[in-house]
């Protein structure tokens, strides 16, 4: 099941997404409330296209906070250590966090701030809480998962590089672009992740969560331990391999096999 959120005429809205069975593609069903809301969700009857006059896809969550891991994967280690393959991932789980306020949704731009000089995307896979989770164990945490969705964890390279915290590279206004719906059925021990820049895939910046040095329970379970994971928090399970640079006008692409494609356009501040 997908579940999106999408304005239409002015309004906030949150839907299923489903296939039609007759042209293949597909259309928003609209529901009555919010999918993680106490109460049940139902249909409302309306159905709207994609490209529907007015309808625009939304971030799918916006929420109350994001943790991400740092070099959870070798290769990007590596490549943080400018290719040194004597360099592996910590041992302990590195985390970073970012506001609610850096989160924009599939279409909207990222503002390349005018402070920074090197804008780099990370493509990644997105775990969005479904229940309060607190001291969770690996067994039982994907219990706590109501679903996916693609992030592009962007980071200034340059900041990151200078600040001893992490909060202005990580943080920034529109640094955490998430869509175009979160899918709650993949299998998270193997998704491929995928990124195109300007129409051409980037063949570095690719691979798969079987390569995740913590594995997504781990994640959860990691976190709880220290801070409580609300309805709707988002966890950045770790970029797969070597990132890049963005500059004004790029057209930023993550696709995650079994979610879809995340898309945004770079503008400068």
């Amino acid at each position: 099941m997908r579940i999106a959120r999408f304005s239409i005429d002015n309004t906030i809205r949150y839907a299923f997404v489903q296939k039609d069975a007759q042209d293949g593609l597909d259309y928003l069903v609209e529901l009555n409330g919010f999918p993680l809301g106490a109460e049940p969700v139902e249909p409302t009857g309306k159905r709207y296209s994609l490209d529907h006059e007015g309808l625009r896809l939304l971030a799918p969550v916006i929420p109350s906070k994001i943790l991400g891991l740092a070099k959870n994967y070798e290769a990007h280690a590596q490549w943080m250590a400018g290719g040194d393959p004597t360099v592996h991932a910590p041992e302990e789980m590195v985390i970073f966090s970012k506001p609610s306020t850096s989160v924009i949704g599939p279409d909207d731009p990222i503002v390349f701030p005018s402070y920074s000089n090197d804008l780099n995307f990370e493509p990644e896979v997105a775990v969005v809480m479904g229940r309060v989770t607190k001291n969770v164990s690996e067994a039982d945490a994907m219990k706590h998962v109501l679903g996916y969705t693609c992030v592009n964890d962007v980071t200034l390279r340059d900041l990151q590089g200078s600040d001893p915290m992490w909060t202005r590279a990580k943080g920034f206004d529109t640094s955490c672009p998430l869509g175009p719906w979160i899918q709650t059925e993949l299998d998270y021990t193997d998704a491929a992740i995928s990124f195109t820049l300007n129409g051409e895939n980037v063949e570095k910046a690719s691979g798969t969560t079987k390569n995740l040095i913590h594995s997504i329970p781990q994640q959860i379970a990691f976190i709880s331990s220290f801070t409580t994971l609300l309805p709707g928090d988002v966890i950045l399970t770790g970029t797969p391999d070597a990132s890049g640079s963005l500059k004004p006008g790029d057209e930023a692409i993550v696709h995650v096999a079994g979610i879809g494609d995340l898309r945004n356009v770079v503008v400068r501040g």
